[in-house]
């Protein structure tokens, strides 16, 4: 009962505090604006949403302010991983920038640098929203994709995928193509490729840890498929936006 008190008296004394120093706190609307930005992709936006003054001030997360900044970087990286999920971005892949964001910001050691991962983060969640795109498919075939998505690191078949959502293996094979273009086969590959994209960037496992994890046969096999979607090997990737991250 003393805990429940406690928190009580603490919450009526922000908010008389606010009261008197005429504070509102920031609205869910501004808060809206930056989460329509990345469900959306709306890139050509972002600059301009970040500009955006606060309607009002942020919550009091910490009594010790570089823990109050680094506190209200993780809630904004999460809102901003719902907002990439509710755009059509992989979980996985939403979960391993959220975990690496947040990561980082425990090792920020000054203020500034934790705005600067924030805006940071609300550029990029916007750009793999987009680059994703929001495409509209049929229920079974999005079906179809949330099974390769959770089942990347295992071997993916035509005939376990079609079981899954309850079609046969060849009125699958026709209608993947008819709604994406490219075949089951292909769109495994691109799909284990941008996993890995995110792996190399957002983590530091070893180029055989995600080869192996991503169930490609060899690691030279990983190596020349991943060359051939982004044109570089995955070494030079994660070498060059390691070097990026860093200017």
């Amino acid at each position: 009962m003393k805990k429940d008190a406690s928190i009580e008296i603490t919450r009526e004394h922000g908010l008389f505090q606010r009261r008197e120093e005429a504070q509102p706190h920031m609205s869910y609307a501004h808060e809206k604006i930056r989460y329509r930005v990345i469900t959306e992709g709306r890139i050509e936006e972002v600059e301009d949403a970040l500009q955006v003054p606060p309607d009002g001030t942020e919550g009091i997360l910490s009594d010790n302010e570089m823990r109050h900044q680094k506190n209200m970087l993780i809630t904004a990286v999460t809102m901003f991983t719902r907002a990439a999920i509710d755009g059509g971005l992989p979980e996985e892949l939403a979960y391993a920038m959220s975990d690496s964001y947040i990561q980082n910001g425990e090792k920020c050691a000054c203020t500034r640098e934790v705005h600067q991962l924030y805006m940071r983060a609300f550029r990029e969640f916007t750009h793999a929203v987009a680059e994703k795109g929001r495409r509209h498919y049929s229920a079974k075939m999005e079906a179809v994709m949330h099974y390769v998505h959770i089942h990347l690191h295992e071997a993916i078949t035509l005939e376990k995928a079609a079981e899954a959502v309850g079609l046969s293996a060849c009125h699958l094979s026709r209608v993947f193509r008819q709604e994406t273009g490219m075949s089951l086969v292909d769109y495994v590959q691109k799909e284990r490729v941008e996993a890995a994209r995110h792996m190399l960037i957002y983590s530091d496992f070893t180029l055989a840890v995600i080869s192996e994890y991503l169930n490609f046969s060899t690691q030279s096999y990983f190596i020349k498929i991943f060359k051939k979607h982004t044109g570089m090997t995955p070494a030079q990737y994660r070498r060059y936006y390691r070097e990026e991250e860093s200017w």
